[in-house]
């Protein structure tokens, strides 16, 4: 044996007991990992372009974000649209009326009369007489034109579950006709509010609004004291002075209903 040491004698070992070395990566490894990365990142650039193209074309090469639709301007083209609508309906029932007044068969007599005494339950006939007219209206301004300070808007606006309450409460109360505005309405009509506007049967309204119902005034004053809703409605008035008035109508004329009736079933109700 010659004095060198093998590689397994123990002289050959670093006495600080470092531990070996570890291979570098190759230099080629190194560059193919990186060009690898830059590929990767290429392909994802140019599939979101893609994407970013695809949806962009979809909307008509405008940016949909910005778009801002203004719910007052749609409400108005539909009410001008309700009105044209409304002109050509009473034409046409012009139309029908000077048909009906042809001579008829039997039958088709008979059917008319049915249907004429179910007009006014209805509430497709005009009705006259004593009527109570309820008027709710948003809380006033003071005289520097300032809302009371520490309010919440909200606080300060008659809103749609208002207008219910009080159409409910005279229902309950006995009403033979309705009245919304300048629109007749049946137990079967919509209310409803955009913002602090009402929107009934296509046409909208700001405030008062006022209902107007015939019937004992009596009893549907007594029905408005004891609905929920009303009483919820008045503490508002008397906290942030909201309008609330019932005034009684010696006598009133309520239009005929010009809504369309819709409905799959119904019953006459007995008493």
């Amino acid at each position: 044996m010659t004095g060198e040491a093998s590689a397994a004698d123990p002289a050959s070992v670093d006495p600080q007991g470092s531990a070996p070395d570890v291979p570098k990566t190759s230099g080629r490894r190194a560059g193919s990992s990186r060009r690898a990365w830059k590929s990767a990142s290429i392909g994802v650039f140019l599939v979101a372009g893609a994407l970013l193209g695809t949806a962009r074309s979809y909307s008509h090469g405008e940016d949909i974000r910005n778009r801002s639709v203004d719910l007052s301007v749609l409400v108005k083209g539909a009410g001008s649209r309700v009105d044209a609508a409304q002109a050509r309906a009473a034409s046409l029932q012009s139309d029908i009326n000077a048909l009906a007044g042809s001579d008829v068969s039997p039958q088709v007599a008979k059917a008319r009369q049915r249907a004429s005494a179910l007009a006014g339950a209805a509430g497709l006939t005009a009705v006259k007489g004593p009527a109570l007219r309820v008027s709710l209206s948003d809380a006033q301004r003071d005289s520097d034109g300032n809302y009371p300070a520490g309010v919440a808007p909200d606080d300060l606006v008659v809103h749609q579950q208002d207008v219910q309450s009080v159409v409910n409460a005279l229902w309950a109360g006995g009403a033979e006709a309705m009245m919304i505005m300048d629109q007749r309405v049946v137990t079967t009509s919509a209310v409803r509010c955009i913002g602090n506007t009402l929107l009934l049967q296509g046409r909208t309204y700001s405030p008062p609004f006022v209902i107007t119902a015939i019937g004992d005034a009596t009893k549907m004053s007594r029905a408005l004291d004891t609905e929920p809703g009303v009483a919820l409605f008045q503490t508002y008035v008397q906290k942030f002075q909201l309008g609330f008035e019932i005034d009684q109508v010696k006598d009133v004329t309520l239009p005929a209903y010009a809504g369309l009736i819709r409905m799959t079933a119904a019953h006459q109700e007995t008493k």
